[in-house]
């Protein structure tokens, strides 16, 4: 009886490591490259969260996607972290992100840290107001708050063209775009200033966007300086999609001009 009862356990034994071992093996066969991206979940049009689906969708997302399937092959598995423009600079340098597509403005200064691609959409600094305000120019906006993103290039930009024109004007940084809408509409800020393609995807009845434009803001892939490899495939894969059209697709597809 108590051999009958050794001889069980030994079996359960094997039986249970030829388990694992099969699990193991089937684990290791269905491995796929990962790479995480870093995007915008607040920005119409580029990177925007669909609430009721949970999916994160947008002409950034598409071309960073697209680059990713050049780079490892379609079957990569694609992640998406929703960043801001404070928090994927160091999300990218703690390699908790492979790659950023996220508004993300290529600068001499911003380059010293992060490996950039090529540009693959050139926008420019805008303004917006309310229409009750009566301002409709920059100079008006004289002794006025704006409404920026954290560590975003907007302030300097106006900051500079406000002291050519001997202008002054008061900041007020904030997290997120929508946070910026929300103090424009209550009138804790006078202006909303980023890029014209954001303004867009904010502008309603309520709200105009002003004439004047400031500094050409070129977005590129961003990736961490330690990865100078993957920054040169990711540099290749958009000059493949230039070349085949694929990037005025994305364009297209999503209505960005």
């Amino acid at each position: 009886m108590k051999r009958l009862k050794h001889t069980a356990v030994l079996l359960t034994v094997i039986l249970t490591g030829i388990l694992f071992l099969a699990g193991c093996s089937i684990k290791k066969t269905e491995n796929r490259p990962t790479i995480t991206i870093g995007c915008k979940n607040d920005v119409p049009g580029f990177g925007l969260l669909d609430t009721t689906t949970g999916v994160i969708s947008g002409f950034e997302i598409d071309v960073a996607s697209a680059a990713a399937r050049i780079i490892y092959g379609d079957d990569v598995e694609i992640r998406l972290q929703p960043v801001t423009a404070k928090t994927r600079g160091p999300l990218l340098d703690t390699g908790e992100l492979d790659m950023v597509a996220a508004t993300f403005t290529i600068t001499d200064a911003r380059s010293k840290f992060f490996n950039f691609t090529q540009s693959y959409y050139t926008d420019h600094i805008k303004l917006m107001v309310r229409k009750a305000s009566g301002i409709r120019s920059f100079a008006d906006l004289d002794g006025c708050t704006i409404g920026v993103s954290q560590s975003s290039t907007s302030r300097q930009a106006l900051e500079t063209a406000a002291d050519e024109q001997g202008m002054t004007l008061s900041f007020s940084e904030y997290g997120g775009y929508p946070e910026i809408k929300v103090a424009l509409d209550s009138g804790r800020v006078d202006c909303f200033a980023v890029d014209g393609a954001i303004l867009n995807g904010y502008l309603d009845e309520s709200a105009l966007i002003l004439p004047d434009e400031f500094e050409s803001q070129e977005y590129g892939i961003a990736i961490a300086k330690y990865n100078s490899d993957l920054a040169e495939k990711a540099d290749a894969a958009l000059t493949e999609m230039k070349n085949n059209g694929d990037i005025k697709k994305l364009m297209e597809k999503w209505g960005i001009t």
